[in-house]
């Protein structure tokens, strides 16, 4: 399945929207410290709701930590300045899909990052600045499932 990454995450209710998205899609999601919270926040409980012991979330001290563990052939990095849009690629089982902290987004040198494969945007209205954390990271992730067929799913 596919591999869902947030970088220095900030937001808990965000983080417990994707804990509860990767439950229901198979896919893991893998936090980067440092955090703007901790993982037992009341608001990241409640948005996790009872979710938490199905879904797989593994804590990394840092990015090089999480790049060891994950060993990563391909990695698509979201940021509201890629011209790529996310519906372009070819998603295969595996691939990390990352996003930036809220509500900045991932810097220019984290961009560079020689792991990252390439830099791809979800389209929306011109004027808008992005969308929510968990949102994005919810659309990018149906979309790659959606391209394998939603295996698994009922």
């Amino acid at each position: 399945m596919f591999r869902l990454m947030f970088y220095s995450p900030r937001i808990a209710p965000n983080t417990g929207n994707a804990i509860r998205m990767v439950a229901g899609t198979g896919c893991e999601l893998h936090l980067v410290e440092p955090m703007g919270f901790d993982l037992s926040e009341p608001k990241l409980r409640r948005a996790g709701l009872d979710y938490h012991d199905l879904a797989s979330v593994t804590v990394h001290r840092d990015l090089a930590a999480a790049w060891e563990a994950l060993a990563p052939e391909r990695v698509f990095a979201f940021t509201a300045h890629a011209t790529m849009s996310f519906t372009d690629i070819e998603y295969r089982p595996g691939d990390v899909l990352m996003f930036g902290p809220e509500p900045s987004g991932l810097d220019d040198v984290t961009l560079a990052d020689r792991h990252i494969t390439a830099q791809v945007r979800i389209p929306m209205l011109a004027g808008r600045r992005s969308l929510n954390l968990s949102n994005a990271a919810a659309v990018a992730v149906y979309e790659a499932w959606r391209q394998h067929g939603f295996s698994g799913a009922t």
